[in-house]
């Protein structure tokens, strides 16, 4: 055997070894390797995307949390307000109704008093006429009327 003529065969067995590689394995092992570089980059930018969305997403919820605390802080102090504005209203109430019945018992102290003063005065009157009765019925003496009066006064 000659060594040029294996040198030469196994030359020809090498490049349509080569040829069948290039053909059918490294045309596809390439197109996977593209395939399987590009699925990571896509995953990659998907979790950047992912966490972009996260943070916007976060900053979103910290604010609308920021706007419901000043929303409840909003009604709470116009429930304070409408509470001041009740207790108020209702001191006035208190205020006017309290000035209102001093009103009517002074009246009706006022009534009372005159209605003692009229009954009083018709005493006096129903005394002054007994006491006069009781005078003109007796005899005319200074001391008697004077007891009599004594009387009288004590009786007022």
């Amino acid at each position: 055997m000659n060594v040029t003529a294996t040198l030469i065969g196994q030359m020809l067995t090498f490049g349509v070894l080569v040829w069948f590689i290039w053909k059918f394995l490294w045309d596809p092992m390439t197109t996977m390797l593209e395939d399987r570089k590009k699925r990571i980059a896509d995953g990659l930018a998907a979790a950047e995307r992912g966490v972009h969305e996260q943070q916007m997403a976060e900053a979103k919820a910290k604010e609308v949390l920021k706007e419901a605390k000043q929303q409840a802080a909003e009604i709470i102090a116009q429930a304070q307000k409408r509470h001041s504005e009740i207790v108020d209203g209702a001191k006035e109430d208190a205020r006017a109704e309290g000035e209102r019945l001093l009103e009517a018992a002074r009246a009706e102290i006022d009534q009372e008093a005159n209605r003692a003063r009229e009954a009083l005065r018709s005493e006096v009157v129903k005394l002054a006429v007994a006491g006069a009765g009781k005078v003109i019925g007796r005899e005319i003496d200074a001391k008697a009327h004077a007891d009599l009066l004594d009387e009288l006064v004590a009786q007022i």
